[in-house]
């Protein structure tokens, strides 16, 4: 049974009833309704469950089905994020960059782009290598930079941090 059925939480039911009605409603192909109630069931057990193996193969059956280039970059960037929540951080970045491919106004992708290389420098001056974490944070400062253009306003600590570093223009 489809996750979207047995979910018991009042905001997933309610997302699943406007999903379906839409489905109704808008002209698709079946693969396109199929490709969205994977996607569906993988955000559900991602974000309300926490079943990240479950989302993955929910995930990837999705963007077996899904051709619209949009829609699989939302796709391919929760594959990033779950890579992400578990340490998996060189899958993480590939998914992000596929996402990225298909969709380049994606400033979430960058910002979390940005966030492991950031991470990676702070690790590599833990282990004494500054000209490492150099090249990190240099990278971390194009992908914020790229984040920040797209949603000025946004991602605040990031602009203060490239400020603070003197790395934005």
């Amino acid at each position: 049974m489809p996750r979207s059925r047995i979910n018991g939480n009042f905001i997933d039911k309610t997302f699943s009833i406007v999903a379906n009605i839409l489905l109704r409603i808008i002209p698709t192909t079946s693969g396109e309704k199929e490709a969205f109630t994977y996607y569906r069931d993988g955000v559900m057990s991602a974000q309300s469950e926490g079943n990240y193996a479950e989302a993955l193969q929910n995930y990837y059956e999705a963007t077996r089905l899904e051709i619209d280039p949009y829609d699989r970059s939302y796709i391919l960037y929760n594959i990033g994020l779950i890579h992400t929540s578990n340490g998996e951080h060189t899958k993480a970045l590939e998914y992000y960059f596929r996402a990225l491919e298909r969709n380049p106004f994606l400033p979430q992708a960058f910002n979390n782009m940005a966030v492991i290389c950031h991470y990676r420098g702070e690790q590599a001056i833990q282990q004494g290598d500054s000209e490492i974490a150099e090249s990190w944070f240099a990278q971390a400062a194009e992908y914020w930079k790229q984040a920040i253009a797209l949603t000025p306003g946004n991602y605040i600590e990031a602009h203060n941090w490239l400020k603070i570093t003197r790395r934005f223009e």
